[in-house]
């Protein structure tokens, strides 16, 4: 079938090529520059996050009067998050794209896709009940993820600054950001699914907090998997007295950074020093480091605990950090190194989450609504994230950012026609990552969900 021929003008301004005219017009028919978001559709069909989502909502419109379906809008706001376009103002174009019907099992011919105001009153739709309701449910995808229980998971939990420029609920101003903000908490396991995000000021969360987060968090997970064992990780910012009670009562192994004291400065003083002469009698071989593990409590604290020392001599002087631990086993180099470090994928995380999906894009007014955007931006998350994890296990594709995966495998132009029994798709001859498309596709019925 041939492409649409519609009387537009000439584009003007191109110069000729090899002695002849460039003539271009608007006229090629039903083209998308979004291709990709079709194999999100089916990734998203066999997570159901939007049908998660959409349950926990109290939807008040008449029922005879709805056009969109709250699991429909909230399809369309994952897709255009997972696609780059993180700003509800976007679907006022996107909601004529062939690709993104097709996406949401319209006909590229049909009406139009829900509007930004749609959008917006979707974003100020949930409640603080159904916004709970939604936690749960994406603890429930999150259990739902694996084959099968796992023996022991890893939790890493974490906070971020998200700075804001208007008048949002919770906002708070923070003097070392210099700036007023949120700082959501966030929890990812050991191989970057995403657990959950909350929203809260712009200041360093209390003990009582911490503990009343994580106890919702492993009470939800408990539900699903009652004999999990897990680890949590996290900075010293989650290092109080009420975090380290709540894991021996609720049976957690804890891998959490201390801040250095003068108290646990004394264990290792004399190791700072040798350390020191070790290092400036070999220094071409760079920095030294040593480990030490012992017994020791703050005042605050119920019972000593297990801490590892690390200390690390170079050019510029010692620097030494601490960890606090549950765990008996293991040597203090293995806890620190090869176990606590790894928290620092943590960062990445968040970096994917905030830099590549714009989830610190709470602009609105209301506090839930900034939430439930979290929840949203964390959905786009779990399609990514299911994207590369059809990747073959010792490619480049396994580890690529979430930006190289859209800009690779979802920014594809495609030409759509609609034929009487099918609909065609004609993507790029020249595409230079057909093998790679073609594997995703045929991996497709392995995801989980």
């Amino acid at each position: 079938m041939p492409a649409k021929v519609e009387n537009a003008l000439p584009l003007p301004g191109l110069s000729p090529v090899g002695g002849k005219s460039l003539v271009a017009r608007f006229d090629g028919g039903r083209l998308s520059s979004d291709g990709g978001v079709l194999a999100l559709r089916e990734i998203e069909r066999r997570l159901g996050i939007a049908d998660r989502l959409a349950a926990c909502l109290d939807d008040p419109r008449a029922p005879a009067q709805v056009t969109h379906r709250l699991a429909d809008i909230i399809r369309f706001r994952l897709f255009m998050i997972a696609a780059g376009y993180e700003d509800g103002n976007d679907a006022t174009a996107l909601r004529h794209d062939p690709a993104f019907k097709l996406a949401l099992d319209r006909l590229p011919g049909a009406t139009a896709l829900c509007s930004q105001p749609t959008i917006s009153r979707l974003e100020n739709l949930p409640d603080t009940r159904a916004l709970l309701r939604m936690g749960r449910a994406m603890v429930a995808l999150y259990c739902a993820s694996f084959r099968q229980v796992p023996k022991r998971i890893v939790l890493d939990i974490d906070d971020t600054f998200d700075p804001v420029h208007g008048e949002q609920q919770l906002r708070l101003f923070n003097a070392y950001h210099d700036g007023y903000g949120f700082q959501p908490l966030l929890v990812f396991d050991g191989e970057g699914r995403p657990v959950t995000a909350m929203l809260r000021p712009a200041k360093r969360p209390t003990g009582a907090e911490a503990r009343a987060f994580l106890r919702r968090l492993v009470r939800e997970i408990r539900s699903h998997w009652p004999r999990v064992e897990i680890l949590l990780r996290g900075d010293s910012h989650f290092c109080t007295p009420e975090v380290l009670d709540f894991c021996r009562q609720a049976r957690l192994d804890f891998i959490l950074g201390v801040a250095t004291s003068s108290t646990l400065r004394q264990h290792v003083l004399a190791l700072e020093q040798s350390t020191a002469v070790r290092q400036a009698a070999h220094p071409g071989d760079g920095k030294l480091r040593r480990y030490k593990a012992f017994h020791d409590g703050a005042r605050s604290w119920s019972r000593v605990e297990r801490i590892v020392a690390r200390v690390e001599a170079g050019p510029l002087g010692t620097d030494t950090r601490f960890v606090v631990t549950s765990l008996t086993g293991g040597s203090p180099r293995t806890l620190y190194e090869d176990l606590y470090c790894q928290r620092g994928q943590a960062e990445n995380h968040i970096k994917a989450w905030k830099q590549h999906l714009a989830a610190d894009r709470t602009s609105c007014c209301r506090a839930t609504a900034n939430q439930f955007r979290l929840m949203l931006h964390t959905g786009a998350y779990w399609l990514l994230w299911s994207m590369r994890s059809l990747m073959p296990k010792r490619s480049a594709w396994r580890v690529a950012q979430f930006d190289t995966l859209r800009l690779r495998l979802m920014k594809l132009a495609v030409r759509i026609v609609e034929l009487k029994t099918r609909i065609a798709l004609h993507l790029l001859s020249a595409c230079p990552d057909q093998a790679i498309i073609r594997l995703v596709l045929d991996r497709l019925p392995r995801l989980i969900c």
